[in-house]
């Protein structure tokens, strides 16, 4: 084609386009052969946005080739809008002839943007001309944004590599701006079809394209089309061999997908089980992809068999013990919380822990001072002793015999706010077990930390502190240790003198903590006689007017002290 019939082409694209978009609008009056017309009007979709891109070539981007397509096309669109005018006007001689005659211009259109495709291939289509069609703004309506990814569709499918990348980016920043053509490109299968297939494709395309899927994937209601579009063997094949950014993020995306349990046999179906465990126990890789792979496998092991077989796998245990001694707080955290998923409810599993070190290793991130433990990873590990150690009599051996209670201690008295609730949930869990534990407790310190807990913003934790301090002070030993310090006993009667504005806020929940706090330390012979003489007896007295028996047998008790005193100054 010489420069003379440049023109010539140029209008011949201008009449096609305009062709299609009269069609397509003819199109949606029919009310006969829906499904046929939706795939024919699928096919004009794909040939406008490509034809679009021709005619905003220059001259010199024509290929000899394009007349004959061209001059094919617009044969084509003639007999299309006769077809459609005769549905239109229900004028057809025969259903059956009709829907043939339907298919046979669905495969003609079809053969078309094939053709356009190789055109495309070869080169006409040059790198500089990445993305010609400006992104609609804020305001633009829906059909401006379909258009808008038509056109970036179009590139994909028929531009070189390049091309396929430069228009997944700017499909990427688009559904990152506005969720509206995220579900422009649900709505158009094909394109999801596309983006999963480009996992297998070069590595730049298959970065673009899989940040594309993790973003729908975080749709909750989008998962399904992924899924039934085969994207779980195509992330695990990226997962296998892709680079660096491509299995990072293809880890996240399957993390998002397993979230519905139904999925995690796919996943393992398609092998991604050994390809997750690999990761893990591989230095090499990021701590974002080994992190995002403990989360795939915390949402796999929900599965008891896919858990069983994880179990059983040499040295899968020992890889996530070591994990808890990461440098990165986010491998830290993930991988406790896969291993507090695998062992919760599972005593066998919880020994196969302790025989490995597990214990051992949740200690050492709460121990100070540990620049590689994070206030995150603290609390986590807190939540997972919590939850694993209390239940298992070998979990709670191992713990206590590597030093817990002193990290906890200082955790309580040192911690961040969120850390020190955390350590203070598991005080009040040590405060539980057996007498010898509490006496422990008792000469390490524990009863000022919780003391100072009893005036804490939130009922909760005021709770937790009182009950522990209760349990505590029911030993003998510590009962009198505690009486030792004027100021433990000062500091809670204080809190119950409701006549302190400080107090203003205290209510009868935590009065009545107190009160059985009391009346536990009222065993005590010299803690009785310091609470009978703190000069508080008629706030105690006031109380047991409104807060019932326990206040009025703390009352009881005390005058019952002060009569006995009398009587011994009498005689």
């Amino acid at each position: 084609m010489g420069e003379e019939t440049s023109d010539e082409s140029r209008t011949s694209i201008d009449k096609a386009i305009e062709a299609i978009s009269s069609l397509i609008s003819l199109s949606h009056s029919i009310k006969s052969f829906t499904v046929k017309w939706q795939l024919i009007r699928t096919k004009l979709d794909e040939l406008y946005s490509g034809l679009a891109a021709l005619s905003n070539l220059d001259s010199s981007g024509h290929d000899p080739s394009l007349s004959s397509l061209i001059s094919a096309v617009l044969t084509s669109l003639t007999d299309c809008y006769d077809l459609a005018t005769r549905c239109v006007n229900v004028t057809y001689s025969g259903k059956l002839l009709m829907q043939s005659d339907l298919d046979v211009m669905a495969a003609s259109f079809d053969r078309h943007a094939r053709s356009l495709s190789r055109i495309y291939s070869a080169g006409i289509l040059s790198r500089g001309f990445a993305i010609v069609v400006s992104k609609p703004g804020g305001g633009a309506c829906k059909e401006d944004v379909r258009f808008y990814v038509r056109d970036l569709m179009t590139r994909m499918k028929v531009g070189d590599l390049e091309m396929k990348r430069q228009a997944l980016v700017k499909l990427n920043e688009a559904m990152e701006e506005d969720d509206r053509y995220v579900k422009i490109v649900i709505e158009g299968n094909d394109l999801v079809n596309l983006l999963v297939g480009f996992l297998d494709s070069e590595m730049g395309v298959q970065e673009e394209s899989v940040k594309a899927l993790f973003f729908i994937s975080g749709f909750g209601s989008y998962k399904g089309v992924l899924v039934r579009s085969g994207v779980i063997g195509a992330l695990v094949r990226v997962l296998e061999n892709g680079s660096s950014v491509g299995r990072e993020a293809s880890a996240k995306c399957l993390m998002k997908l397993t979230e519905n349990s139904e999925n995690a046999w796919s996943v393992s179906a398609h092998g991604g089980v050994s390809a997750l465990l690999k990761i893990c126990s591989c230095g090499e890789f990021s701590g974002e992809l080994i992190a995002s792979s403990c989360g795939v496998l915390r949402n796999l092991v929900g599965v008891e068999e896919i858990k069983r077989y994880m179990i059983e796998e040499d040295d899968t245990m020992t890889t996530f013990v070591k994990l808890i001694g990461s440098k990165e707080e986010i491998v830290q955290v993930n991988s406790i919380d896969l291993l507090l998923s695998m062992c919760s409810k599972d005593e066998q599993t919880r020994e196969v822990l302790v025989r490995q070190g597990g214990i051992q290793e949740l200690v050492s991130v709460l121990s100070d001072p540990n620049p590689l433990s994070s206030s995150k990873s603290k609390e986590i590990a807190l939540r997972a002793i919590d939850n694993l150690c209390f239940g298992s009599p070998g979990c709670l051996n191992a713990l206590m015999s590597c030093k817990f209670l002193d990290h906890l201690l200082y955790l309580l008295s040192n911690g961040e706010i969120s850390v020190q609730e955390s350590a203070l949930k598991v005080t009040s869990r040590l405060c539980s077990l057996p007498e010898e534990v509490k006496r422990i407790m008792g000469d390490a310190g524990f009863m000022p930390e919780l003391v100072k807990f009893l005036d804490a913003k939130s009922f909760d934790v005021r709770e937790m502190a009182s009950v522990a301090l209760y349990c505590l002070i029911s030993v003998p030993k510590n009962r009198k240790k505690f009486a030792q310090d004027d100021f433990n006993i000062g500091y809670i009667l204080k809190l119950l003198d409701h006549d302190d504005g400080r107090n203003a806020s205290s209510d009868s929940g935590s009065t009545k903590f107190l009160i059985s706090i009391l009346m536990s330390l009222t065993s005590c012979n010299s803690a009785r006689r310091k609470i009978a003489s703190s000069g508080y007896l008629k706030s105690i007295e006031k109380l047991a007017e409104t807060e019932g028996s326990d206040a009025k047998k703390l009352v009881k008790k005390l005058s019952m002290n002060r009569f006995r005193s009398m009587l011994s100054g009498i005689f």
